[in-house]
């Protein structure tokens, strides 16, 4: 398997090309590089994207008319996104990238036939230690025809105009030349298990601490919130567990016979029983603590058990924003006049 102007597997990447793969495929790459098994894919480079919207921006402005929004006008920037989103869905795919796709496609599916894959966003300013754009473009899931795959690339990008992210994209000033989009498309996970892990506690900010959430079936119903997951928060390094904590699971999402995804509801023998063994708990804490010290900060990570082969699977791990800005923010406002601290102590001596 080799990259190509268009297509970059993910072996062939990391963080520092994440200007050309976007945030998820440089963090996937990355996780390949650390050792940690993800399921196999490439990525659509940013350089597809730059070429699609140049031929747009031949026809009528595409960047230029987003950033002439007043940052909060919702009504402006529906009406924006709607036009912007059906120019992106309509055009072809470059003749050259819609060929590297396709022949990617052709490679990943050797030996899985039938394979379904995930096309997944993958945003140039997504996971930016200052700013996370996560989860404001479109994932795909249970993609089986190749035809319909290239449909979801073009949805990816359209989805970087959705009223969301155009919108959050004026109110922090980012610059439109900067925002680019590149997709990820990987085999998908037959999920046993799925859900998310912390490499510091999300209520507390403790960094001594791994909180593990899962529910049976596919990831999505954790990160869409429509169950409420099994939770485990274990020691960091001595592995003990103080916290079980085993829901209801009454819901699970499943591969749809053609394509995406149903929700079904779990058995009723199933539905309090935990979904994760202690054994795998200890497993999912072990690869957190690798995560974490090969990218050297606190991490958000996505897993899969898969449903035959009982393998743990990463789908994302991205830098965890929330306690890291509180601890980056100032403890008091700059004052204006750097020696005002000094005057005010010396104000009431003659």
């Amino acid at each position: 398997m080799s990259s190509s102007d268009h297509v970059s597997w993910f072996e062939d990447v990391g963080l520092d090309d994440r200007p050309h793969v976007g945030g998820k495929g440089g963090s996937l790459g990355e996780l390949r590089r650390a050792g940690i098994a993800v399921p196999p894919g490439f990525i659509v480079r940013t350089r597809a994207f730059e070429r699609f919207i140049e031929t747009l921006e031949r026809k009528s402005p595409v960047r230029s008319m987003v950033e002439s929004l007043p940052p909060e006008d919702l009504d402006a920037a529906s009406a924006c996104s709607k036009a912007l989103r059906a120019r992106v869905e309509e055009q072809p795919l470059p003749r050259d990238a819609h060929e590297e796709i396709v022949s990617a496609l052709a490679t990943l599916r050797r030996g899985r036939d039938p394979m379904a894959v995930a096309v997944r966003s993958s945003a140039t300013t997504e996971d930016a230690t200052d700013a996370s754009f996560a989860g404001l473009q479109d994932t795909y899931l249970w993609v089986r025809d190749t035809e319909d795959t290239l449909r979801k690339v073009r949805s990816c990008w359209a989805s970087l105009y959705s009223v969301e992210s155009i919108t959050y994209r004026r109110r922090h000033g980012f610059p439109e030349q900067s925002v680019a989009m590149a997709v990820v498309i990987q085999t998908m996970v037959s999920a046993r298990t799925a859900g998310v892990m912390f490499t510091r506690s999300p209520t507390t900010g403790d960094r001594s601490v791994v909180t593990i959430e899962g529910a049976w079936g596919l990831g999505s119903a954790v990160v869409g919130g429509e169950v409420t997951p099994d939770r485990w928060v274990l020691g960091k390094i001595t592995g003990e567990i103080s916290v079980r904590d085993i829901s209801d699971k009454a819901i699970q999402h499943i591969a749809a016979p053609v394509a995406g995804v149903e929700t079904v509801a779990v058995a009723t023998e199933l539905r309090r029983v935990p979904c994760l063994s202690d054994a795998e708990l200890e497993a999912l804490r072990t690869i957190a603590r690798k995560v974490e010290r090969h990218y050297g900060r606190p991490q958000d990570i996505e897993w899969a058990i898969d449903r035959e082969s009982g393998e743990i699977l990463l789908l994302q791990s991205r830098p965890e924003t929330v306690w890291s800005a509180r601890e980056a923010a100032p403890a008091a406002r700059p004052a204006d006049n750097p020696l005002s601290h000094v005057m005010s102590i010396f104000g009431g001596r003659k």
